[in-house]
């Protein structure tokens, strides 16, 4: 593993973020800092964040009860129990993972991520989302990109702008994957909530130095052109195949705010 790149710790970061939302300590005085300003402003947010954490662990096990093996987690964040390759391995003790994150202090923890079954395989790679060459070529030692893969990318899109080359990166992404193979998208909308509470999440992370691209349906479902998206469709987090459990405290009431959905490669 190559060495841990610098820390940068004079700006909050979303891994980190996420990390503080879901009650971590893998984080540092600007995450804490930008995360109390919006959970006072919306204290809902984080059970938002284990809600779509929650989708993540469901839509594993359904691709894993699908016959999926093979797992990309692009956007893995600091791990926290269970992580996805859990999921997926209790079912399928025989799957393949490999996780992809930017942050040095997941790449930290990697260590943490790479326990898995005898039977599996496991895999990490330290880049950027938009490097997506190098995130595959990586990532080929590990899963067999002629075979299905299951591409993840929960709780990142809202992280680029159009011009950061959002969709761009998925069009990358999913060229390279097999006929057989899912995409899985988890997505911060502004659809559910006052356009001016929207509107202020969004001056909030931006202020914060953090890039916070919230997308309509419309736009969202942009991410899944050419793909045949899998029932119950793109919906809200909670929504998407309750039955298969993973319950939140605290969520009660509350919405996600995050459009989700999964689609197959023909």
């Amino acid at each position: 593993m190559t060495q841990t790149p610098q820390i940068d710790t004079s700006k909050p970061h979303p891994a980190r973020l996420y990390d503080w939302y879901l009650g971590g300590k893998d984080n540092y005085p600007p995450d804490e800092e930008l995360g109390r300003r919006l959970t006072e402003f919306a204290p809902v947010i984080p059970v938002m964040a284990r809600m779509n954490r929650a989708f993540t662990l469901r839509a594993t096990r359904w691709l894993a009860g699908q016959g999926v093996r093979q797992f990309l987690d692009i956007g893995t964040g600091i791990p926290t129990e269970p992580n996805l390759h859990q999921a997926a391995q209790r079912l399928a003790p025989e799957a393949r993972v490999v996780y992809c994150d930017n942050d040095p202090v997941v790449l930290a923890h990697a260590q943490a991520l790479l326990h898995g079954t005898p039977q599996g395989a496991l895999g990490y790679v330290q880049a950027d989302a938009r490097e997506t060459s190098r995130i595959l070529d990586e990532a080929a030692a590990v899963l067999d990109f002629g075979r299905p893969v299951a591409l993840s990318l929960n709780a990142l899109l809202h992280f680029l702008s159009d011009e950061d080359g959002a969709y761009r990166l998925v069009e990358e992404l999913t060229a390279r994957l097999a006929p057989g193979s899912y995409l899985v998208v988890s997505h911060l909308t502004p659809d559910f909530h006052p356009e001016e509470a929207s509107r202020k999440v969004h001056e909030m992370y931006r202020a914060g130095g953090v890039t916070m691209e919230m997308r309509t349906r419309e736009r969202f479902a942009r991410f899944f052109d050419g793909l045949d998206i899998v029932a119950p469709g793109l919906v809200a987090a909670e929504e998407w195949h309750p039955e298969l459990g993973e319950p939140v405290e605290g969520q009660g009431g509350v919405h996600s705010g995050a459009y989700v959905g999964a689609a197959r490669k023909r």
